[in-house]
């Protein structure tokens, strides 16, 4: 059952297939040039539907696809229903040093209004159980704004979560996209009801002794994912699989969707790919920014952007939404609650004639 807030590809009823989609992974990392990936991340979906054999399976082949690369961070990713102590074995014993589980609420009356298939209670028997298993780092995975969803509810699964001392917390307001259940059914996000819960999550968090250190991401000294802060700063990555993103070369790449298409395309030796460009001009400025912005501590940025977008960075300091910190550009603390507005105006289209090429 895909979540009701979840618009990422997923599929039912393909578990026939896990094998020959593990061989067409090792078979697509070899159709992208040579590589020595220093971070690895097993997610976006929910790797851990995969048996304990499969998993290991998964491992083996990509350590062959990438002889040359000791992965100083390994994520996977995981539900609590799928997870069990066999697989957390396996995680332990294939050097994951991350396992970042999915939880989003607390609040059992509330898990399967959203789609999920697990108590609270199965989710703190996961993570202990991950820490006996000896994974170095727990990361869980949170939302706000969900419907039905209070204050008193929010701040019962911050202090539930935050006594199991993770690591990492990944935490999402909600936002209701086409493809999901949830516009569907007509469901509207609360703008004020979700400040608060921002507001409160953040406090919370910050004195539990977590960093923010991107909008969403907030980590203990030594634990924020450099596989996504490497993303965030556009640094070249891979992505193998159905619907996975690649960048490098200046080209943004995507796969295909669907897992039929994306297996026939890797076993006649193509690349499965469903988008294939490379960003330009404004564009690309544009990615640099809101990437970077993304980041609690901002970037620096080039001086082709500083250029380009002087007109739209003095009205949003104007606003109040940004600032300047030495040669960094950041966000201000009311801009890291109105991210949205702030990188609206670095995307397509633009009001103006392409400036840059």
């Amino acid at each position: 059952m895909k979540c009701f807030y979840c618009d990422f590809a997923a599929y039912s009823g393909q578990n026939k297939l896990a094998d020959r989609y593990l061989a067409a992974l090792e078979a697509e990392a070899a159709l992208h040039p040579a590589a020595a990936p220093e971070t690895l991340y097993v997610g976006g979906g929910t790797p851990s539907e995969l048996t304990a054999p499969q998993i290991c399976d998964l491992f083996a082949r990509l350590r062959r696809a990438y002889p040359n690369s000791r992965f100083v961070e390994a994520t996977f990713e995981g539900n609590p229903e799928s997870l069990d102590e066999g697989k957390l074995a396996v995680l332990a014993r294939e050097g994951v040093t991350r396992l970042s589980i999915g939880l989003q609420t607390a609040d059992d009356a509330l898990l399967p209004a959203i789609g999920r298939r697990h108590t609270a209670a199965e989710f703190s028997e996961i993570f202990k159980a991950a820490r006996r298993a000896g994974i170095p780092a727990l990361s869980v995975d949170l939302m706000f704004g969900l419907p039905g969803q209070t204050l008193d509810s929010l701040r019962a699964t911050l202090d539930f979560v935050l006594a199991l001392a993770p690591e990492h917390i990944s935490l999402y307001g909600l936002q209701v996209e086409d493809r999901t259940l949830f516009a569907k059914r007509g469901v509207l996000e609360d703008s004020d009801l979700g400040r608060a819960m921002f507001e409160l999550s953040m406090k919370a968090l910050a004195q539990a002794g977590l960093e923010q250190y991107e909008i969403s991401n907030y980590a203990r000294p030594g634990h924020r994912s450099a596989h996504n802060i490497n993303y965030w700063k556009r640094g070249d990555y891979i992505g193998l699989g159905c619907s996975a993103a690649s960048y490098y070369g200046g080209r943004r790449q995507a796969n295909e969707e669907r897992i039929p298409a994306y297996l026939d395309a890797i076993e006649s030796g193509r690349r499965p790919l469903a988008e294939n460009e490379a960003p330009k001009g404004l564009e690309a400025l544009g990615e640099e920014a809101f990437l970077g912005l993304r980041l609690i501590r901002g970037f620096e940025p080039s001086e082709a952007l500083r250029s380009a977008f002087a007109g739209p960075w003095t009205v949003l300091k104007a606003r109040g939404l940004v600032c300047e910190d030495g040669p960094r550009w950041r966000l201000t603390s009311e801009g890291v609650f109105l991210a949205n507005d702030v990188f609206r105006e670095f995307v397509p289209p633009f009001d103006r004639e392409e400036a840059v090429r």
